[in-house]
C-alpha cells in the first residue's frame, strides 16, 4: 500500500471537509426533536407517535450500520459519503414537505438508511489518510463536528417559531445538496492495498468473510462489550440528566436543561480534542497509548458520575458532570484508531458498523430502562449509579485489549 504522509495539507483538508458533513449528519437527524410543538400542531400526532419518529430512525440506522460499513470497505468511500450526504439532504428537504404522520415516519426511516452509510466510511477514510501520529487527533477533530451539529440543532426550533417548521428543513436540506455537489469534486480515496504480503492479489471483501475475521479476534469482542456499556452510560446521562437536575435541585425546565447539557457539551468537545492529541503524542513511545488513554479517562469518569448522583450541591454536580464529559470523550477520538490496531485493515468500516449497531441497541434499551425506573418510582440516581459501574467495567475491558498490529 502506498503510504500517505499525514503531514500533507490534503490529509487535514479531508478532515476539514468531512467535519462539515459530520455536523450536518447530527443537525439534520436531531433538528426534528427541537420543534415538537410546531410539528404536532401542523401534523396531528400523539406524543408516542412523535417519539416514534426518532425511534424509527435509530432502529433503521443501527440495524443497517454493519452493512453500510461493509459497503465502505468494498467500494469507493468518497463516493459513498457523497451519495449518503446527497440522499439524506434530499430527505431532509422532503421532511419539510410531508403532510401526514405516515409520510414523516417513512422519510425518517429512509433517513436512517442513508445516514448509516456516513460514519463508518468517513472514519475509515480519515484513518487511511492519517496513518502516523495524527490519527487520533484527526478522528477527534472530526467527532467534534457531531457535537457542534447536535448543538446547532436548536436552530431548528428557533427557525420554526419565526418562519414555520418546514423552513429549517428546506434550508439545511438544500445546503446539504449543494455541499454534496462540491464534495464530488474534492473528496478522493487514497490508494488501498491490492496485494497480500506474499504478493498474491487480495480478493474483494465479502460480508461473511469480514464478520468472520472480526469475530475471530478476542479484542474485537472486548471492543463490542466496551462500546455497548459506554452507550449505556452515555444514553443514561443524555436521556435523564435534565430530569434529574430539575428534581434534585428544584430547577425549572429551562434551567435544568441548560445546566445538564451546555457544560457537558463543551466538556465533551474539549475531551475529543485533548484525548486525541494526548493519545497521538504518547503513541510515539507506547504502542498501547490509544488503548490506555480511553481507559484512564473512564477510570476518572466513573467516580465523577457517582458524584453527580450523590451530591446535593448544584455547582459540584455541574463540575462532576463536566469531568465525566471531558474524560469519557477520550474514547470517541480513539475508537477507530484502536480498531485499526485490532482488525484487518480491509474490514475497519464493517467493524465500526457492527459496533454502531450494538451501541444503538443498548442505547435504546437504556432510555427505555430509565423510563421503567421512573414508572416504578425508583430514583434516576440509581440509573446513574449503574452508568458509573458500566464506565468502570468499560475501563477494565479496554485494559484487556491487545493490539495485533500497528496500523
Amino acid at each position: 500500500m502506498n503510504a500517505v504522509d499525514d503531514r500533507l495539507p490534503r490529509a487535514w483538508m479531508i478532515v476539514s471537509v468531512l467535519w462539515v458533513v459530520a455536523a450536518l449528519n447530527y443537525l439534520d437527524r436531531i433538528m426534528i426533536t427541537t420543534m415538537r410543538d410546531s410539528i404536532t400542531q401542523a401534523v396531528p400526532m400523539t406524543d408516542a407517535q412523535f417519539g416514534l419518529l426518532t425511534s424509527v430512525f435509530l432502529w433503521v440506522y443501527g440495524l443497517l450500520s454493519p452493512f453500510a460499513g461493509f459497503l465502505a470497505d468494498r467500494f469507493d468511500r468518497s463516493r459513498l459519503i457523497v451519495l449518503s450526504l446527497l440522499v439524506w439532504s434530499l430527505l431532509t428537504w422532503l421532511t419539510g414537505h410531508a403532510r401526514s404522520f405516515e409520510e414523516l415516519i417513512a422519510v425518517r426511516a429512509l433517513m436512517g438508511l442513508s445516514e448509516a452509510a456516513y460514519l463508518p466510511a468517513a472514519l475509515s477514510l480519515i484513518a487511511d489518510y492519517h496513518r502516523g501520529s495524527t490519527r487520533s487527533l484527526a478522528t477527534g477533530i472530526h467527532m467534534t463536528g457531531l457535537s457542534v451539529g447536535t448543538g446547532l440543532a436548536g436552530i431548528g426550533g428557533w427557525l420554526a417559531e419565526r418562519q414555520g417548521w418546514r423552513f429549517a428543513f428546506d434550508v439545511f436540506g438544500l445546503f446539504g445538496v449543494g455541499y454534496a455537489l462540491v464534495l464530488w469534486f474534492v473528496l478522493r480515496d487514497p490508494p488501498r492495498a491490492t496485494t497480500a504480503p506474499s504478493g498474491s492479489a487480495l480478493p474483494p471483501p465479502r460480508l461473511g468473510q469480514a464478520l468472520s475475521s472480526l469475530f475471530s479476534t478476542g479484542s474485537f469482542w472486548l471492543l463490542l462489550a466496551f462500546w455497548g456499556l459506554l452507550a449505556l452510560a452515555g444514553w443514561a446521562v443524555a436521556g435523564w440528566m435534565p430530569t434529574y437536575f430539575k428534581e434534585q435541585f428544584q430547577l425549572d425546565q429551562g434551567e435544568a436543561g441548560i445546566s445538564a447539557t451546555s457544560y457537558l457539551a463543551v466538556a465533551m468537545l474539549v475531551g475529543k480534542l485533548a484525548g486525541g492529541a494526548w493519545a497521538d503524542r504518547w503513541s510515539r513511545s507506547h504502542e498501547r497509548a490509544r488503548i490506555l488513554v480511553p481507559a484512564i479517562g473512564l477510570f476518572i469518569a466513573a467516580p465523577a458520575t457517582l458524584l453527580v448522583a450523590h451530591t446535593g450541591v448544584l455547582a459540584l454536580a455541574i463540575a462532576a458532570l463536566s469531568i465525566y464529559g471531558l474524560t469519557r470523550s477520550f474514547s470517541d477520538a480513539n475508537l477507530m484508531p484502536i480498531l485499526c490496531q485490532v482488525a484487518d485493515a480491509r474490514y475497519r468500516a464493517t467493524g465500526y458498523g457492527v459496533l454502531n449497531l450494538f451501541s444503538c441497541l443498548v442505547g435504546g434499551l437504556t432510555v427505555y430502562a430509565g423510563g421503567a425506573l421512573r414508572d416504578a418510582h425508583i430514583s434516576v440516581g440509581t440509573l446513574f449509579q449503574c452508568a458509573a459501574g458500566g464506565l468502570l467495567a468499560c475501563a477494565m475491558l479496554m485494559m484487556m485489549v491487545r493490539p495485533r498490529q500497528v496500523a
